[in-house]
């Protein structure tokens, strides 16, 4: 049975976030909002709740899941980034994009691709979500709310809940976000490359 956190988009309650954060430190999958669409999070470190947000999605091991990190400082433990990527990804943080990067050997397998060793990580412009990775100390592990045989996010928080009932520890609801997820830039190559147009304007990148 999901929880359901109802909290003020601005001025989020420190109490509901915490008991949002218990969850994920004991292995639940959760539904929050972002500066895109409503997502899918869980721990980093925990594999079983990575394989369930993966179920949830319908997508296998080659299907990049993302790290949602608080800012720019955390990039360095999980990317390969040199000074011309690191400018341009700055440009655009925080903010509705989503950078494929080089992993570092200190990320965990199954959250880079498979061939490639490569993941996407982005920083989100949300108080709700970012207040809640504060809280939680760490990055977390992410994927756009987009269910089985669906092209557009779930926006309502009470349907995420009511489809979602038996398979997410808890719903965070911050009110709707917006049904377009985020622009997705592939960094991992010799210049930035456009995989989705979404959220974020990718002049910003000069794209």
């Amino acid at each position: 049975m999901a929880q359901f956190f109802s909290v003020h988009p601005d001025n989020p309650q420190p109490r509901l976030l915490k008991q949002a954060v218990q969850l994920l430190n004991q292995g639940q999958v959760l539904a929050v909002p972002t500066d895109s669409s409503y997502a899918l999070v869980c721990h980093v470190d925990d594999k079983a709740a990575a394989d369930q947000l993966r179920r949830i999605r319908g997508i296998d091991e080659k299907h990049h899941l993302t790290l949602l990190c608080r800012d720019l400082s955390e990039l360095a433990n999980y990317a390969r980034v040199d000074n011309r990527q690191f400018r341009l990804v700055k440009q655009a943080t925080p903010g509705p994009f989503t950078f494929i990067l080089e992993a570092t050997k200190e990320v965990p397998r199954r959250l880079s691709h498979p061939q490639r060793k490569t993941l996407g990580l982005r920083v989100p412009d949300h108080k709700v979500l970012q207040d809640l990775l504060e809280l939680h100390g760490a990055p977390l592990i992410a994927a756009t709310l987009i269910l089985p045989d669906e092209s557009e996010p779930l926006n309502d928080p009470e349907i995420i809940r009511e489809r979602l009932e038996h398979q997410v520890g808890a719903v965070i609801d911050a009110g709707a976000c917006t049904l377009t997820p985020t622009t997705v830039v592939d960094m991992s190559g010799d210049e930035p490359t456009l995989l989705r147009r979404g959220q974020g304007d990718p002049a910003l990148l000069g794209l």
